[in-house]
């Protein structure tokens, strides 16, 4: 596939890039991009959750009636899980929910994801470009010149630039990542994707190795 290279004002600069088939042009794998996505979804969860059972509630141990005669049921002290304030029976506990995912799974999801793209025409190049200053309203502009604004963007750069990203940093519109903070689900949440000339290439090289 052949999409037209844009300069930062919008206009068509004339040149192409051809989008390699083996990264763009796959026949997405569904299951793979399921994994990566709960992958992605579980490494963010704290998992800090924690309630008190019987043993670690405040209170007395006394046990509150007689074991029999009483003509109700057994019941131990104030602590017991029936009773209001007491533990909770088998209540969450701190954990990690991070799990492992291979790395031929991890590249095959995010070519998967760039194919689905590709697909639905929501890839766009740009050539490699600085903003002078961070000012958010040059960086509107920049978007409507692509005719992007609007829509749910994420624009990948190839390495960390401070001055567009504190342009963008209030559109709740716009994510910027670098090509090494790209992930499945990133991709698969924007409407489009935007790419600099230099981010295409680094994702290519690293995707086909």
């Amino acid at each position: 596939m052949q999409l037209n290279v844009f300069n930062q004002q919008g206009e068509d600069t004339g040149r192409t890039v051809t989008l390699d088939d083996t990264v763009f042009g796959i026949e997405p794998n569904d299951h793979a991009i399921y994994l990566d996505v709960k992958q992605y979804m579980a490494n963010k969860r704290q998992g800090t959750h924690k309630s008190k059972e019987r043993g670690e509630v405040a209170g007395s141990t006394h046990k509150m009636i007689r074991q029999k005669g009483s003509g109700g049921a057994r019941r131990g002290d104030v602590k017991s899980p029936v009773l209001v304030g007491g533990g909770r029976i088998f209540g969450p506990q701190p954990r990690d929910y991070s799990f492992k995912l291979n790395k031929k799974v991890k590249a095959l999801a995010r070519k998967s994801a760039l194919s689905y793209k590709a697909q639905a025409n929501a890839i766009t190049i740009v050539e490699d470009f600085t903003m002078e200053a961070p000012k958010t309203k040059d960086f509107i502009a920049f978007m409507k010149g692509l005719k992007l604004d609007g829509k749910k963007l994420l624009f990948v750069l190839p390495e960390n630039n401070q001055t567009v990203f504190l342009s963008a940093r209030n559109l709740k519109t716009a994510t910027i990542v670098t090509v090494s903070e790209m992930n499945t689900y990133k991709v698969l949440d924007a409407a489009n994707l935007l790419l600099t000339e230099s981010s295409l290439s680094i994702i290519e090289k690293y995707l086909k190795a």
